[in-house]
C-alpha cells in the first residue's frame, strides 16, 4: 500500500507491507493449483501463444537500436587476438637455437586462422631445406667427378686436371666464379668473405675458391681473380638478371688482357641445353642431371660462348634501349637477351646438395595426421622434388604410396595426362593408399589455362602435389584455385619469388633470412576495426568495452579445452577445427542470436521494470548496462574449461570492481553520472531486476548446455572427459574431413567421397563440458558433474523459491 502526503514544495510517498508482502507472508510459499489435463494443455498453449506474440513485438521495436549494438567497437576480441600473437613470440620451442631468433607473429589474428588450416602450400628451399648449399659433384666435359667420394672438392681427377691447365675445367671455374652477383669483402684479419643474395651462387664461388678461382675483388665494373698465383681481370659489360621465365642468368664479360668479349651463362638444364650450338652433343649432361636429381641434389648447367665486338654493339643499343622502355619491358628484355644466348658451348653441370632441416619429416608425419593436405611448390627439377618429397614424408614409396605424373608439351598430351591421373584417382580415393601427383611448370600452365576444371577435380581429391618448375605467379594461382574450393590455405616461402603467393594464401608465413626479407614482409597484416553508437554514454560505453570486458576476456586465454597431451596423442582432432566445424555461418548465427537474446533480456526487463518509475534516461541506461555486465561474468564462467584463481578474481572481482568505479564516478557531480548509482543501489528494484535479467538470460543457455553435453557429446567432449576422470581413450572412433564441393562451373565427380562428418555443431555453446570446476562445493555449475545434482539443487531452488 502506498501512502502519499503533499506538503507545501515536497510530495512524500510511503510504501507500507501488509499482509503477503510481509517477509513472513513472502516466504509461506503459493499452493499449486489443481488443473485437470485439459487445463494445462490450454494453459501451455495459450502462454505459448503469448510468448510469440511478444517475442514478434519485442523484435521488430527493438531490431534498429539492436543493430546498432551489434556495429560497437570490438576492443577486446582485438586484444585478445594481440595476446595470442604475443604467446607465439614468446615460445620458446620457436626460437631457433643457433641464432637465438625467436618467431614474430605479425597478423594478430594467426591464432585463429592456423586451427583452421587444411592446405599448406610450401616453397622447400629455406622452408623444408636448410638452404645451406655445398657443392658436392659436377660433370665437366663428359667427365663425372665427386661420385666416388661424393665431394667433387676433394676428387684427385679434378684437381689434377686443374693443375694440367685443362680449358674445359678452366672455363667452367671461370663460369663459377665471375657469372653471379656476389659481392667479395675481406675481414679484418683479412679472410675473404663472400656476401650473396643467393645461396646457390654463394656455394658455387666458395668451391671456386677452393679450386684455385678465388674471386678476390668486384669494383665497380671491374671484377678480379686470382688463379694460381696470376691475376686475372674482367670487365663486366651487362648483366642478364636470372627471372622465373627464363630460368637463367648471363654476363657479357670483356677480358681486360686480351680484349675479348664472352658470354657466360648458367641455368636450369632445360634453360641451357637447348640453347646449345649445333654440333656439340648434350646426352651426357642430361644423364648427369638426371644422375643427380636422383640424388635430391640442385643441379645448374655451365655454358659460355665468344661474342664479335661488332655483334656486341649492334645487341647492346637494343638492350639499353628494351631497358629503358616503359611498355613490356620485362618481355622486352628477355626477347633481346634471347638473340645473344644461343649457340652456347655447354661446359658441365653442377650439383649442390641442400640438406633438410632438422624434425622435418617428423612434422609433417603429425600434420598429415590431423588432416592437413601438403603441396610442394618448387621451381627445381621433378626428380630433386620428388627425392626431398620422399626424405621429409610428404609422398610414401610403393607399395604404400603412388606418384602419378601430369606432363606433356602441347594441349593433347596434357588432356591425356590429366584424365589418365583423375581416373586413377577415383578409383584409388576408397582405397586406404597414398595417392598423390607431381606436374611441372609446363603441363601446369596448360592444365590451369585450358583443362581448369579437370584440374580442379584432381585438386579436391589429391591431398598431396608436387609441383616443380613453376613461376611465382604459377604458385599464386595454385593458391587461389585452393581458395576458389572454399580450403583455409597457409603459405610458406622466404625468398621474393614466394611473395605473391604469400599474399594470396589465408594465412602467408614469410621465413626472414638473407633472402626473405619480401617474404616476411609480404606476410605482414593490419587489422581495423568499427565505430558505432550505443544507448549508454561514452564513458559508460568506453569502460564496457576496454575494461568490464576484456579483462575477463583476456584472462580467459589461458583456458584449455584440451591439454596439449591429449591434442599430441589424438592429432585428428583437429578435423574439428577445418571445413567450418567450429566456426561457419551455423556457429556465428548461433552466438550472434544468444547476443542478441541478452540484449533483449537486459533491456526489455530494464524498461519493464522501470516503465511506471519517473526515471532519468541515464538510470535506466545504467540498469541496461549493470545487467550486460551480470550477464558477461557468468557467460564467461560458464564457458571457461579450466579454473584458476586468475579466472575467479578476473570474473568476480570484475563485477565488484564495476560497482567501486561507479560509485566513485557517482560521487563525481562533473561526470554526468552524479547520484546515480547511490540510488539505483538503495533500491530494492535494481538488484530484482539484476536477478531477473540473469534468471531469463543464463537459464536457457544453461539447460541447452546440460543437454548437448549429456546426451549429444562431441569427440572433443569424450576427450575432455577423459581428462577429467583420468582414464585413456581405447578409441575415439572415426573422423572424417568435410567432403568439399567443387567450384560452380566445376561438373560434379563421380567418385566416392569420404563419409560426411557429424552436422551437430554447437551454435550456442562452447565445446567444453563436464571439464574440471575449481568453484567449490554449492556452485551451480557443479550439477554438470552429475545429474543427481543437478536434480537436488532444482528441488531445493524450488522449495526455497
Amino acid at each position: 500500500m502506498v501512502l502519499t502526503s503533499i506538503g507545501a514544495n515536497v510530495k512524500l510517498q510511503y510504501s507500507i507491507f501488509l499482509g503477503n508482502e510481509t517477509k513472513l507472508g513472502m516466504t509461506r510459499g503459493i499452493p499449486e493449483p489443481k488443473l485437470t489435463a485439459v487445463d494445462a494443455m490450454i494453459d501451455k498453449l495459450t502462454g505459448a501463444i503469448f510468448v510469440f506474440q511478444i517475442v514478434v513485438v519485442i523484435v521488430l521495436g527493438t531490431a534498429g537500436n539492436v543493430w546498432k549494438d551489434t556495429e560497437a567497437r570490438k576492443v577486446s576480441l582485438d586484444l585478445v587476438k594481440s595476446l595470442y600473437a604475443k604467446f607465439i613470440d614468446w615460445d620458446y620451442e620457436m626460437i631457433d637455437p643457433e641464432t637465438d631468433t625467436p618467431s614474430h607473429a605479425t597478423n594478430t589474428a594467426i591464432s585463429e586462422d592456423l586451427a583452421q588450416v587444411e592446405y599448406i602450400l610450401t616453397d622447400k628451399t629455406g622452408t623444408l631445406t636448410e638452404n645451406r648449399m655445398i657443392f658436392r659433384r659436377c660433370c665437366i666435359g663428359g667427365i663425372f667427378y665427386g661420385n666416388e667420394t661424393g665431394d667433387a672438392l676433394k676428387d684427385v681427377g679434378l684437381l689434377n686436371a686443374i693443375t694440367s691447365g685443362s680449358p674445359d675445367v678452366i672455363r667452367f671455374l671461370t663460369v663459377m666464379a665471375v657469372c653471379n652477383t656476389v659481392i667479395p669483402a675481406k675481414s679484418k684479419a683479412g679472410a675473404i668473405l663472400y656476401k650473396a643474395q643467393s645461396q646457390d651462387e654463394e656455394a658455387l664461388v666458395h668451391a671456386a675458391a677452393q679450386l684455385h678461382m678465388v674471386l678476390v675483388n668486384k669494383n665497380a665494373s671491374i671484377l678480379e681473380i686470382k688463379f694460381n698465383g696470376s691475376v686475372l681481370q674482367y670487365e663486366i659489360l651487362e648483366t642478364l638478371e636470372f627471372t622465373s621465365d627464363r630460368k637463367r642468368m648471363s654476363v657479357v664479360v670483356k677480358d681486360c688482357h686480351s680484349g675479348n668479349i664472352s658470354l657466360l651463362s648458367k641455368g636450369a638444364d632445360e634453360a641451357i641445353l637447348p640453347y646449345a650450338h649445333a654440333g656439340q652433343q648434350t646426352r651426357t649432361f642430361v644423364e648427369a642431371v638426371e644422375q643427380y636429381s636422383q640424388l635430391g641434389l640442385r643441379t645448374l648447367c655451365l655454358a659460355w660462348r665468344e661474342v664479335e665486338e661488332d655483334e656486341y654493339q649492334e645487341w647492346s643499343l637494343m638492350f639499353k634501349e628494351a631497358s629503358s622502355t616503359l611498355i613490356d619491358r620485362e618481355w622486352r628484355i628477355a626477347e633481346v637477351c634471347q638473340r645473344l644466348e644461343h649457340d652456347l658451348k655447354v661446359l658441365g653441370v653442377t650439383a649442390i646438395e641442400d640438406r633438410l632441416q632438422d624434425g622435418v619429416p617428423e612434422t609433417i608425419e603429425t600434420l598429415r595426421k590431423a588432416g592437413i593436405n601438403f603441396w610442394m611448390l618448387t621451381g627445381d627439377k621433378q626428380n630433386t622434388a620428388i627425392q626431398i618429397a620422399l626424405s621429409c614424408n610428404f609422398i610414401s614409396p610403393e607399395p604404400k604410396g603412388q606418384l602419378l605424373s601430369i606432363d606433356g608439351k602441347t594441349e593433347d598430351e596434357v588432356c591425356r595426362s590429366l584424365e589418365r591421373v583423375l581416373l586413377t584417382m577415383r578409383i584409388t580415393t576408397s582405397e586406404p593408399k597414398d595417392v598423390a601427383f607431381v606436374v611441372d611448370g609446363w603441363a601446369l600452365e596448360i592444365a590451369l589455362k585450358h583443362y581448369r576444371k579437370a584440374f580442379t577435380e584432381l585438386a579436391i581429391l589429391s591431398r598431396t602435389a608436387i609441383c616443380c618448375r613453376v613461376t611465382p605467379s604459377q604458385k599464386a594461382q595454385l593458391v587461389e584455385l585452393l581458395k576458389s574450393c572454399d580450403y583455409r590455405t597457409l603459405a610458406i616461402g622466404d625468398g621474393g619469388n614466394d611473395v605473391r603467393m604469400i599474399q594470396k594464401a589465408d594465412i602467408g608465413v614469410g621465413i626472414s633470412g638473407r633472402e626473405g626479407l619480401q617474404a616476411a614482409r609480404a606476410a605482414d597484416y593490419s587489422i581495423g576495426s568499427l565505430s558505432g553508437t550505443s544507448l549508454f554514454n561514452s564513458v559508460s560505453l568506453m569502460a564496457y568495452n576496454v575494461f568490464y570486458t576484456s579483462i575477463p576476456v583476456l584472462v580467459s586465454t589461458i583456458d584449455k579445452d584440451l591439454s596439449e597431451g591429449t591434442v599430441m596423442q589424438h592429432p585428428q582432432i583437429l578435423f574439428y577445427c577445418q571445413a567450418g566445424r567450429l566456426l561457419n555461418p551455423s556457429t556465428f548465427a548461433g552466438w550472434f542470436g544468444r547476443s542478441l537474446f541478452h540484449a533483449i533480456v537486459a533491456f526489455v526487463i530494464s524498461i519493464h521494470v522501470y516503465a511506471y518509475e519517473k526515471s532519468e534516461m541515464e538510470e535506466v541506461s545504467m540498469v541496461a548496462l549493470s545487467g550486460c555486465i551480470w550477464l558477461q561474468a557468468f557467460v564467461v564462467a560458464l564457458e571457461t574449461n579450466s579454473f584458476t584463481v586468475f579466472q575467479h578474481l578476473a570474473i568476480w572481482g570484475n563485477l565488484v570492481a564495476f560497482y567501486i568505479i561507479n560509485w566513485i564516478f557517482s560521487a563525481i557531480p562533473s561526470s554526468g553520472m552524479y547520484t546515480i548509482m547511490f540510488r539505483l543501489c538503495s533500491q530494492p528494484s535494481y538488484w530484482i531486476t539484476m536477478f531477473l535479467i540473469v534468471a531469463a538470460g543464463m537459464g536457457p543457455i544453461v539447460a541447452l548446455k546440460y543437454f548437448r553435453y549429456t546426451y549429444r557429446a562431441s569427440k572433443i567432449n569424450i576427450l575432455q572427459q577423459a581428462e577429467r576422470m583420468g582414464g585413456p581413450i581405447l578409441s575415439l572412433g572415426t573422423i572424417e574431413p568435410q567432403p568439399r564441393a567443387i567450384e560452380k562451373d566445376v561438373a560434379p565427380l563421380s567418385i566416392t567421397q569420404p563419409r560426411s562428418r557429424s552436422p551437430v555443431y554447437e551454435p550456442l555453446l562452447s565445446d567444453s563440458p563436464n571439464t574440471r570446476r575449481s568453484f567449490g562445493s554449492g556452485t551451480p555449475f557443479d550439477f554438470f558433474q552429475s545429474p543427481s545434482r543437478l536434480s537436488s539443487i532444482y528441488s531445493r531452488n524450488c522449495k526455497d523459491n
